[in-house]
């Protein structure tokens, strides 16, 4: 499996939000605020932002005080819902895939699909048994002051 920006920068986002979230009790958060200080470019993450609303992750409040929030906590949103909104299914190869219509030629006699399947689930269950709440934590672990100011 391989992370694209779209799923970086979608997790990074998520990630400030929840930072925000965590520390401001659900307070809004503006684009330019995230994406200064997430290193993402504004018109990349307004698009972002769009797809995680849509799909109900996110809230947004329209005007100068507007912005951006999460819409539920973030021990309640897993990395592995927000890889597979952004990237599709973390399958590392087609046939392990299980949106994917192309047909392996030698199925049959593969011994590798089953490998491939085990490693599809590997990461699947790493994926989603972590929630922010927990990337929160990990990366309060790592913050110096001119990167984030969040205290968790």
């Amino acid at each position: 499996m391989k992370v694209s920006t779209k799923g970086d920068y979608a997790t990074r986002a998520l990630q400030e939000l929840s930072m925000h979230y965590k520390h401001y009790n659900k307070g809004l958060l503006q684009i330019e605020e995230i994406a200064e200080r997430q290193d993402i470019p504004v018109r990349y993450l307004e698009q972002l932002l769009l797809i995680l609303k849509r799909a109900g992750y996110l809230e947004s409040k329209r005007g100068v005080n507007g912005g951006y929030s999460l819409a539920k906590p973030p021990h309640q949103i897993t990395l592995g819902e927000i890889i597979r909104l952004m990237e599709g299914p973390p399958a590392p190869i087609y046939c392990v895939d299980p949106l994917s219509r192309d047909k392996c030629s030698v199925e049959k006699g593969c011994g590798f699909q089953s490998v491939w399947g085990e490693v599809r689930d590997a990461i699947s269950d790493i994926l989603d048994n972590i929630t922010f709440e927990e990337i929160c934590r990990r990366a309060q672990l790592k913050i110096t002051p001119k990167i984030m100011s969040y205290q968790i």
